[in-house]
């Protein structure tokens, strides 16, 4: 299994306080929404991987039932189409890449909060194609190492043909490709996991070793992550 970088242990922190920092509700309803849109209007979860998903995230986060509920509906609704998925590419600080990936209902406001954020943190938007090369798009499953035993991750990994686990001081982050997504269900029936989700992985990483500099990119990836309208931000630090 891989080791990980000093990046691995700021991602962890910084998705501890994910909870807690910006309008975690929000973001979840436009993720739940969006989710039932790309799906032709399937509300079920059992035939619909990326809503099961959104819920599985949103009872973690303890979103009331209620509010889950009139995300799905919303997703069958008259204003159905109004929500859309877009990702945009970047730069942050250093060089460093960028993935944002947002949930919204308004293009112009969410093009022009991400713009002005990084501008103001030495940072600027790129044009489409500018650093998606840098990333593979697949799935993410998380574990927590204490759920878990080695042996079950490396029958899962096999299982979903994983290309990459990496284990830090108390998770497993194992990383398969995206069309096995909506098979998962299938390998994890007794398993208790963290999250599954989509991920951007970096095919290279950039080796930062300051301290500063990991900082300055941090903060401005929790800058981001603080809209309501981005979803989640992925690099190649």
């Amino acid at each position: 299994m891989s080791g990980h970088s000093k990046w691995s242990n700021i991602k962890r922190k910084k998705e501890a306080n994910d909870k807690i920092r910006g309008n975690i509700f929000g973001k979840l309803s436009h993720l739940i929404t969006l989710s039932v849109v790309e799906g032709g209007g399937n509300t079920d979860p059992d035939n619909n991987v990326k809503l099961r998903l959104a819920i599985e995230k949103a009872h973690a986060s303890n979103m009331p039932k209620e509010n889950i509920k009139r995300a799905i509906e919303k997703g069958v609704g008259p204003d159905k189409n109004q929500i859309k998925e877009i990702i945009y590419e970047g730069f942050g600080p250093y060089g460093v890449s960028l993935i944002i990936l947002a949930a919204t209902d308004n293009q112009n406001r969410t093009l022009s909060e991400i713009r002005n954020i990084l501008e103001k943190h030495q940072g600027k938007l790129g044009n489409s194609g500018s650093v998606s090369y840098q990333f593979q798009k697949c799935g993410l499953i998380v574990f927590d190492e204490s759920q878990v035993d080695q042996n079950k991750i490396l029958m899962i990994s096999d299982q979903l043909k994983a290309f990459d686990i990496i284990e830090t001081e108390d998770r497993y982050y194992l990383y398969f490709p995206y069309e096995h997504l909506g098979h998962i269900k299938n390998f994890l029936k007794d398993v208790r996991y963290e999250s599954a989700e989509v991920d951007f992985k970096p095919q290279t990483i950039m080796p930062f070793t300051d301290d500063e500099k990991i900082k300055k990119i941090s903060e401005l990836i929790d800058l981001l992550e603080a809209s309501d309208d981005i979803q989640k931000v992925f690099t190649n630090l």
